[in-house]
């Protein structure tokens, strides 16, 4: 990553943390004072050893040196800890403030981005970009500034007191550890790349295969999937290993350099004393500001390193935030007039991808109240008439309005506030049914929950279950059939109450007699509603006020139900066709039933 880039993510999160400048100045004030105490002790030590070690007729106890020392300590720890308190507010809402925009801002974005991207991915991108920032300001802010600072006191004092050649053995020491720690920590961060990359693969693959559960299961692909999992975890776990081997290395040649600094510093020093100009305090001194030094920069290695990581994986999270809604509001956008509601599709023309264009010119109206019909064979674009009135894409020619308003110039929260819709697949949060219903307005109260189970038909089925109404769902639903889930999607959208309705094969999960019910209870809630019915089986939408026939993309067919079974074309080809079915599947039943009796009647 670039130096452009690391500035671009440090500037960026300063916003986040200037809403507190009190908070910061304060605890940069006490970094200060921490460090003037810690390079305070080795100056007091050295006063302390000197007075010791006088001649016993002149030797007192240096009381107020002892307690200075002491003070001086607890003083360095104190304001540490002091600075850590007062900043915790600055850091904690700063991820708060930035992992909620992030949030926000991937909600905002458009179908199509989530349909391309893997949620186990950008769930690694925010856990680990929220975890950089608090590791970029704690070790930024409270190491690196305060080494730095430490640094330029001690060789300020060492030029100031005592031969130039102490400060410069210290400085060469320190710009040699510098080095070393820089150049090989640098070599190793591909070793660490390597491991995030494989982390987050394993962790995206994995994520997959448990929400596909009932997949692998009934392909009995556990093995297949564990495999996978484990080559992953193969090229993670080599990572791993050459990562901690040449931290070892690393480690070694660290101690090695501090050594030969303290090896020689003593030497110098020891000559200074035996030659009279240095006394054993000043020794003393040279040697604890060595060490001193040496333990921030004992981890220069590792914050270096997590630094780069943290700015990286904050890149990776504000890049999020990058990425454009491809779905915006109008600056001048009004709200939608959802009042008798008439849709108009006008010439619409659209595809996902500009090589494949799924709608040609499809023009039809809905009037207020009135339900129409869309049905054709898969992939003919049934359901991308429900993506686009949603405008979860828009469309690349014609228009779709409500009420004279182009669907572009309207709000896409009270365009969507306006409508509800059941959908084919049915996916619900791993909560309580009574949250999953709640969920089509979440202020009703729960007699409104309560009387939209009943109006789905599911309030018999609830109550009868352990935990009635707080029964866990599970992961997308898992715990629940086709049918319960569809009905828990009814019971969600009669809830809100919407101007506008959007049934996608709404019944298709259910059986005939449950079909039978919820087409009743589906009629009754469209009355008075416009209503958008995309399906598959005609005999759902007989009675429709108009049914539109798609095929590739066209409206090939349209009309009520009995003008186009006497136009004898695609529709009532279909027609037959699903009722020869019907007539087999219906047979085969009454054979399966009659056999049975005739085995139950035989002694």
């Amino acid at each position: 990553m670039t130096t452009n880039n690391n500035l671009k993510t440090i500037l960026t999160l300063l916003p986040y943390l200037w809403e507190f400048k009190t908070r910061v100045v304060l605890a940069l004030s006490l970094l200060v004072l921490a460090k003037l105490a810690n390079v305070s002790v080795p100056l007091v030590l050295k006063e302390i050893v000197d007075t010791l070690n006088q001649p016993q007729a002149m030797l007192t106890l240096p009381v107020f040196l002892l307690l200075g020392y002491g003070l001086l300590r607890l003083g360095n720890t104190l304001f540490g800890e002091l600075r850590d308190a007062v900043f915790a507010k600055v850091t904690q809402r700063a991820i708060r403030r930035i992992a909620n925009k992030v949030f926000t801002h991937l909600h905002a974005l458009s179908l199509r981005f989530h349909l391309e991207r893997q949620t186990g991915g950008v769930s690694r991108d925010i856990e680990r970009g929220t975890r950089g920032i608090s590791f970029l300001l704690n070790f930024m802010l409270f190491n690196i500034l305060p080494t730095i600072l430490e640094i330029a006191l001690v060789i300020a004092i060492l030029i100031s007191q005592y031969d130039i050649a102490f400060a410069a053995i210290i400085l060469i020491t320190l710009l040699a550890y510098i080095t070393l720690t820089l150049v090989v920590t640098e070599w190793r961060m591909i070793f660490r790349r390597t491991m995030n990359i494989m982390d987050s693969k394993a962790n995206t693959q994995a994520i997959d295969s448990l929400l596909n559960y009932e997949t692998v299961k009934y392909f009995g692909n556990e093995s297949w999937e564990s495999k996978r999992y484990d080559e992953h975890l193969q090229t993670w776990e080599k990572a791993a290993i050459r990562n901690q081997t040449s931290l070892a290395a690393l480690n070694s040649g660290q101690s090695a350099i501090i050594a030969v600094g303290i090896t020689i510093l003593m030497f110098l020093a020891a000559d200074h004393v035996i030659r009279g100009t240095m006394t054993i305090g000043d020794l003393v001194l040279v040697n604890t500001y060595l060490l001193q030094l040496y333990m921030p920069l004992h981890f220069l290695g590792f914050v270096y390193r997590e630094i780069k990581h943290a700015l990286a994986d904050m890149e990776h999270m504000f890049s999020l935030l990058d990425e454009n809604r491809e779905i915006r509001d109008k600056s001048n956008a009004q709200k939608l007039d959802a009042h008798n509601p008439a849709i108009h599709f006008n010439h619409v023309n659209f595809g996902y991808d500009t090589n494949r264009q799924i709608l040609f010119d499809v023009s039809f109206e809905i009037r207020p109240g009135q339900t129409v019909a869309v049905v054709g064979h898969s992939g003919s674009g049934k359901s991308t008439l429900a993506r686009l009135l949603f405008r979860f894409y828009d469309v690349q020619s014609g228009s779709i309005r409500i009420n004279s308003q182009d669907i572009r110039d309207v709000t896409q929260q009270s365009l969507r506030a306006a409508m509800g819709i059941v959908p084919q697949d049915t996916v619900l949060f791993n909560d309580s049914i009574y949250y999953n219903i709640a969920y089509g307005r979440p202020d009703a109260s729960p007699d409104e929950i309560y009387a939209a189970a009943k109006s789905a038909h599911i309030h018999d089925f609830i109550v009868s279950l352990p935990d009635q109404y707080g029964t866990i769902v599970g992961e997308r639903g898992l715990k629940l059939s086709g049918g319960e889930k569809q009905r828990v999607a009814i019971a969600r959208t009669i809830l809100k109450n919407p101007a506008i309705l959007v049934f996608d094969e709404a019944t298709s999960a259910l059986d005939s007699n449950s079909e039978k019910q919820i087409q009743a209870e589906l009629k009754r809630i469209a009355e008075n509603r416009t209503t958008l019915i995309i399906a598959h089986r005609l005999s759902t939408v007989a009675d429709a006020d108009q049914i539109l026939v798609m095929e590739n993309g066209r409206i090939i067919e349209h009309g009520k139900h009995g003008q186009l079974m006497a136009a004898n074309q695609t529709y009532a080809r279909m027609w037959a066709l699903q009722q020869r079915k019907h007539a087999i599947s219906a047979g085969t039943d009454a054979d399966q039933h009659a056999l049975s009796m005739s085995s139950a009647n035989k002694p």
